[in-house]
Parts: C-alpha cells; sequence; structure tokens
C-alpha cells in the first residue's frame, strides 16, 4: 500500500481499517493474503452479523465444518479413502458398511449446507435492512430539501414580486435629473 509521507493522519486510517479488515478474516479462518478483496471495509451491518453469529460454540463449529466440506481437501480425502477402502479390501463388495458410512456423511452434510444457506440468508437480510434504512434516510433527506427548494422558490417569486411592483432606485433618480436640466 503506496502511501503519500504528507499524508500521515489518511496513511494512518487507512492501514486502521486494513488492519481491521486483516483481523477479521483471520478471525473468520481466511488467509488475508489469498483474498485480498477482504481487506477492504466491510459492511457495517455484515461485521456486526458475523460477530453476533462468532459468539455461539456452535455456530462457529458449523461454520468451519461447512468450510472444509466446501473445499477441495474435504474431496481429496474422500479420494483417498475411498481408494484405499477398496483397494486394501476392508469389506467385500458391494461395501454396505462403506456405504451405511457415506449415507450418514451425507445427512450430516446437507444439514450444514443448509446452515450454511441460513447463514447466507442472514447476511443477505442484515444488508438488506442496513439498505432500507438508508433508503428512510435519504427519503427524509430528500423530503427536507424538497421543502428548503420550496422555500427557496417562495422567497423569490417574493423578491420577484416586490422589485416589479417598484421601479429601480437608480432610474427614478436619473429621471428626476433629466427633467430638472430640460427646459421646460
Amino acid at each position: 500500500m503506496a502511501v503519500a509521507e504528507d499524508e500521515p493522519e489518511e496513511a494512518a486510517a487507512v492501514m486502521q481499517r486494513a488492519d481491521a479488515g486483516a483481523a477479521h478474516t483471520r478471525r473468520a479462518g481466511l488467509d488475508p493474503q489469498r483474498l485480498p478483496h477482504l481487506l477492504l471495509e466491510p459492511n457495517p451491518a455484515l461485521l456486526q452479523q458475523a460477530e453476533q453469529r462468532a459468539q455461539s460454540v456452535q455456530n462457529r463449529t458449523a461454520d468451519r465444518i461447512t468450510a472444509f466440506a466446501g473445499s477441495m481437501w474435504f474431496v481429496y480425502i474422500h479420494i483417498i479413502w475411498f481408494s484405499c477402502w477398496i483397494g486394501f479390501g476392508v469389506e467385500k463388495y458391494p461395501y454396505g458398511l462403506l456405504t451405511m458410512i457415506v449415507s450418514l456423511e451425507a445427512i450430516f452434510l446437507s444439514t450444514f449446507v443448509m446452515i450454511s444457506q441460513n447463514r447466507a440468508d442472514a447476511k443477505r437480510q442484515a444488508i438488506a435492512d442496513q439498505q432500507w434504512q438508508t433508503v428512510k434516510e435519504e427519503e427524509t433527506q430528500n423530503e427536507q430539501l424538497l421543502d428548503l427548494s420550496r422555500q427557496i422558490l417562495d422567497l423569490t417569486k417574493a423578491i420577484n414580486a416586490v422589485t416589479t411592483l417598484r421601479p429601480p432606485a437608480a432610474s427614478l433618480s436619473g429621471e428626476a435629473d433629466s427633467t430638472v436640466d430640460s427646459p421646460g
């Protein structure tokens, strides 16, 4: 991150935000060097939702299992496991125990997938709630701006009405001077 020397306060603020983003990604079990886009300033609503979620041991456990089950390491481990099971002849074909183990694993993994979907829905809801709050605040600001615009328009009309009813002061003094100077 290149930082100009004449802007130490701004540089400190940028570095602090980057450090906070990196700390958040480390808490989430992510590698900040492999995911540089997460070092950007995160959405405050998502941070709050993640902090609330991280308070529960069950949620942290489910998040870690889901993250691992959705990785290529999970696939590699299963390839090795199934190859060894079949290759070493742990049981004979049709592999009843292996089938039962894999079925139980599928049941649990489908539960973790649903938990992950619920987490994603909660994130989307947190963002939607924040955006709705922003829309309501912007609507209030727009109404205030419209009221100010109406007041400015009313004042402009009033000033225009006053100035068109009364002749300008400079032209009156000029007319008076011209009538005095002219022979009559």
